[in-house]
């Protein structure tokens, strides 16, 4: 995958996260009550990772065509992250 097609998906990822975190704030309120403590913790985390992300992603965009390979493969770690982290969060709902 080129640089422009990285970046074309990307973008859709990143939309996509933030339909996710959303959707998952939407969640909240049919929480246990026991549980909600812990949902806003993991939220919190979540949105961090969706945060360190998208940093990612900045550098990636950014980044020299030497280096670009590095940066992408940072990105995916990151995004990777990410959804790990939502699983998590839906075990809590579901």
């Amino acid at each position: 995958m080129n640089k422009e097609e990285f970046k074309a998906r990307t973008n859709q990822k990143i939309d996509e996260v933030s339909a996710k975190i959303n959707k998952l704030k939407a969640k909240k309120e049919s929480i246990k009550e026991d549980a909600k403590e812990e949902y806003e913790e993991r939220l919190q985390k979540l949105e961090e990772k969706k945060e360190d992300m998208e940093k990612k992603y900045e550098e990636a965009k950014e980044a020299s065509e030497e280096n670009w390979e590095e940066k992408k493969e940072v990105f995916s770690k990151a995004f990777d992250s990410f959804k790990e982290g939502v699983d998590e969060l839906k075990k809590l709902v579901d």
